[in-house]
Formats: structure tokens, sequence, C-alpha cells
């Protein structure tokens, strides 16, 4: 995995390869943090990682200068891999959980300007997602919920979509708070 932006630009990450991950590809996370970028101060930002896997995401939102990022795995592989990273840089902004994602979205208490879930794509309950967040209030007034998802899954029936947005064989669902 390459960061693409931000104090670690170029910095590769070879994450061990025993990790069940399925990493968001280069070309689309390059899309989304441009989207991002111009539309959300990253140093006033909380943001939320679900499915974190290598880090990818929240390692990258790190090396741009977030003021906070909660990463949640339910593979302790993955979260050790994370917290590895975290102290060899220095990534205090990071908070690496490990956590099942759909307890934690029940359970949780905070609102995020930003909350990416990269789930497997053959997770049977994706649709899940957007509809916890909503329903656990976890988005700021102004904030965004981005589902990584194959593009035969439609999500545009869920509450709070805006778009959809495909790069390869990846899609991007946007939703904002509903209310």
């Amino acid at each position: 995995m390459r960061i693409i932006g931000g104090k670690l630009k170029g910095k590769q990450f070879n994450a061990p390869a025993k990790l069940p991950v399925r990493p968001t590809t280069d070309m689309a996370k390059e899309a989304l943090f441009n989207i991002l970028y111009n539309t959300y101060d990253f140093e006033e930002c909380n943001v939320l990682d679900l499915f974190s896997g290598t880090g990818s995401i929240c390692i990258e939102f790190a090396s741009r200068g977030i003021k906070q990022v909660t990463a949640v795995d339910k593979h302790s592989g993955c979260v050790f891999w994370i917290k590895s990273v975290i102290a060899q840089y220095g990534l205090n902004e990071i908070d690496a959980q490990k956590a099942d994602t759909f307890k934690f979205l029940a359970q949780d208490t905070h609102q995020y300007h930003i909350i990416f879930a990269d789930p497997p794509y053959d997770l049977p309950n994706i649709p899940l997602i957007p509809q916890l967040v909503m329903e656990h209030n976890l988005l700021t007034d102004n904030g965004t919920l981005i589902v990584e998802h194959p593009p035969m899954l439609k999500l545009n029936h869920l509450p709070g979509f805006t778009e959809v947005r495909k790069y390869g064989n990846s899609s991007f669902s946007f939703f904002e708070k509903v209310i």
C-alpha cells in the first residue's frame, strides 16, 4: 500500500500477507481524497474508519493532517499492524480499536465529520452500515458517510443516500445526515 498525500506521501507499506484484506486501490483512494480534501478542513475533522484492514485509509488521513481518526477492525492482526505503524511514525491522531463494526456502531456515542466503511464485499449486511450510522446519529451536521462496495450492490434506496461513484471494481456510496 502506498500513501498518496501529506507528510508520508510516496511511502510504501508492506502489510503482512496473512491479513484478510482487500485494500482500496490507489486510483479509488486518490479520487476519494480529492473529494474529501476539497470539502473538509482536515485539521478540524474527526474520522471513523470502519473495517480498517491494513490501515490504508486511516494512515492516509493521518498523513494529511486529520485531527483524529478512529480505526476499527475485528481482526487482531490488522489492529496490531495499524498500531505498529502508529508507533513507528508517531501517528498519535489514530486510535486503533479491535471491535466488531456493527457492535461498535450500535454503542458509539461520538459524532464524526467523515465515516468511511470498507467492508468485505461478500458481507451480506453492508446496507446495515448506513442504517446504524443514521439511527445512532454518528454524523455531524455536515458529515459524510462513504461506503465502499461492489458495483452490483445498490444502496441508493437507503436514508441519506446522495450519490454513488464507480472506480474500477469498486463503488463509493455517499450518505449525509438525515435530519
